[in-house]
């Protein structure tokens, strides 16, 4: 069980006006990521079921991650990965229809910060480690609107 310093849960809602399945096809393209999600800045494949990841948002550090996917569920629209690195956990999306030809894609994230200096800062930077995640989540889903053709950057 992770200090509860140095943990963090997420969850990020995004409305999304297409299709589900058109939805759960972009999030388990994670390769794609970098074409639409800003703060993405590698994605590097590693094995069938593995890839590096390096990301930062705006306070000036990177996080890089090892994605290793535990589940792969286009019926249930669960994607699941544990992560390591500089952050160790899991983190999962489910996408989900809304019944009106639009969906909700659902980010839940259970994460220990293994990062050297985050961990330094933990008292004092929890408060913009949580902004910077949702900043990220927000850059997030605009992109992935804008790639699926939703809208222009809203």
């Amino acid at each position: 069980m992770a200090a509860p310093l140095h943990r963090y849960r997420f969850l990020s809602v995004w409305d999304l006006a297409a299709p589900a399945h058109r939805v759960y096809q972009v999030l388990a393209d994670p390769r794609s990521y970098v074409v639409w999600w800003p703060e993405i800045l590698e994605v590097r494949q590693l094995t069938d079921t593995s890839g590096r990841m390096r990301f930062r948002s705006f306070l000036p550090y990177e996080l890089s991650v090892v994605a290793h996917e535990s589940r792969q569920d286009p019926v249930a629209g669960v994607l699941e990965a544990r992560l390591t690195g500089d952050l160790e956990g899991l983190t999962r999306w489910t996408v989900t229809s809304r019944g009106d030809g639009a969906s909700v894609a659902v980010f839940h994230e259970d994460v220990e910060v293994t990062k050297p200096l985050m961990r330094a800062l933990a008292l004092p930077g929890r408060p913009a480690f949580r902004v910077n995640h949702a900043v990220m989540m927000r850059n997030g889903r605009r992109g992935l609107r804008h790639y699926l053709g939703l809208d222009h950057w809203s």
